[in-house]
């Protein structure tokens, strides 16, 4: 199955939310290419963007799990590269 290169945005706003976030982030760390977190004390929320190369279904499954969780709001950036290879759009 052809891989996909994407990024997932997800902002945190209930701390609760954090120990379930990252025991999902856990369970698809094969597919995470790196992670990069932000805490915006001044508005009280956490930044947390992941970057991922995985199958269309994995993203969608992990974002959607994400999404989930009460005081998180996910979105997903899809890049056009594909199994390594640009698509022509």
């Amino acid at each position: 199955m052809d891989s996909r290169v994407a990024v997932i945005s997800i902002i945190v706003e209930k701390e609760e939310a954090v120990e379930r976030l990252n025991a999902l982030l856990h369970d698809y760390a094969q597919y995470i290419i790196g992670r990069m977190g932000l805490p915006y004390r001044a508005k009280g929320v956490n930044i947390i963007c992941v970057a991922v190369d995985a199958p269309n279904d994995v993203i969608s499954a992990l974002s959607g799990k994400l999404g989930c969780l009460s005081g998180v709001s996910v979105k997903t950036a899809y890049s056009g590269v594909i199994g390594g290879v640009k698509n022509k759009i």
